[in-house]
């Protein structure tokens, strides 16, 4: 359920996602390498929300590939949301973490294995509203595509 008016850090992020790409990947690629150094504590604050490292396989190149996304948890199981800023198309994380059915993730230094299922029905519902509570810019960017953002638990293996 989508509410309210579009925020403004929603409608910049969406912009990025959409006319600057490159960049946005360029800059997700830097922030996931220098998480956990000082310099990735102050670009988490641009999110103002907790954030952590998912590194999944590249369903293309088979690589291991590490984006920083937003952590919402939901007792031992972490919650995402395939946002992309709002852009039409879904993130390739999400791509390939849907593919892969499996990755690893890093909080606050742990890292562990983690088994993708995405959720439809309430609990699709109940988990946006998780996001949402985390991060209020969820609604705005399903406010600005025609898709349903997907949404997937990831659950502790280990």
């Amino acid at each position: 359920m989508t509410r309210g008016n579009p925020t403004l850090i929603g409608r910049l992020n969406n912009a990025f996602s959409q006319h600057l790409d490159k960049q946005a990947r360029a800059f997700s690629r830097f922030h996931a390498r220098v998480n956990g150094t000082p310099v990735g504590k102050v670009l988490d604050l641009y999110f103002r929300a907790p954030t952590f490292a998912l590194t999944v396989t590249g369903r293309k190149t088979g690589q291991p590939r590490t984006v920083m996304l937003i952590l919402t948890r939901r007792g031992d199981d972490i919650v995402v949301g395939g946002s992309n800023g709002g852009n039409a198309k879904l993130p390739a994380w999400y791509l390939n973490l849907r593919a892969a059915g499996e990755a690893t993730v890093k909080v606050d230094g742990d890292e562990w294995r983690v088994r993708f299922r995405e959720v439809d029905g309430t609990e699709r519902d109940e988990c946006w509203a998780l996001l949402n509570k985390t991060y209020r810019h969820f609604d705005t960017y399903q406010q600005l595509t025609d898709r349903t953002i997907p949404v997937a638990v990831l659950e502790r293996t280990d």
